[in-house]
């Protein structure tokens, strides 16, 4: 399982003309979900999105959690986040789950990660054509995998 974080000042998802989440400062976390993920990957994942200090201090330090600044999350299926680049110059996505595996990981990670931040997290929508907008602050982005604990 795969996330890329950005720290927003705001962010939004459409589909199809019509705004379905949107928020103001917070996180805007884009999931890859593999077909070897499991439920540990979303935990391992969930409480390193909630913890993560990205967020300024009154020093202007990142020591911050999106829960301690009392910040917006939206949560966005995104199958690329698992294309292989090694050969040649089309991406392959063998690595992606199906939509049996994929879709109750995408549930339970948003409603666990709700949980963790203690608000409700906008969601995109699993499969569909979304456009997604958002001001990056800072920049910051961060990924992680959940196969690569190190990275």
């Amino acid at each position: 399982m795969r996330v890329v974080i950005q720290r927003v000042s705001s962010a939004s998802v459409t589909i199809g003309g019509v705004v379905k989440s949107s928020i103001g400062a917070g996180l805007l976390v884009l999931l890859g979900i593999g077909h070897e993920d499991d439920d540990s990957d979303v935990e391992y994942l969930v409480k390193k999105t909630a913890a993560l200090r990205i967020f300024n201090d009154d020093e202007g330090v990142m020591n911050r959690s999106v829960v301690d600044v009392g910040g917006d999350v939206i949560v966005v299926s995104q199958f690329t986040l698992m294309a292989q680049t090694k050969k040649g110059n089309r991406p392959s996505y063998i690595e992606a789950a199906g939509h049996g595996t994929a879709i109750p990981l995408y549930e339970t990670f948003c409603r666990r990660l709700s949980e963790a931040v203690g608000r409700p997290v906008g969601t995109g929508e699993f499969g569909a054509d979304m456009q997604v907008a958002l001001v990056n602050d800072g920049p910051v982005t961060i990924c992680m995998d959940s196969k690569n604990k190190g990275l």
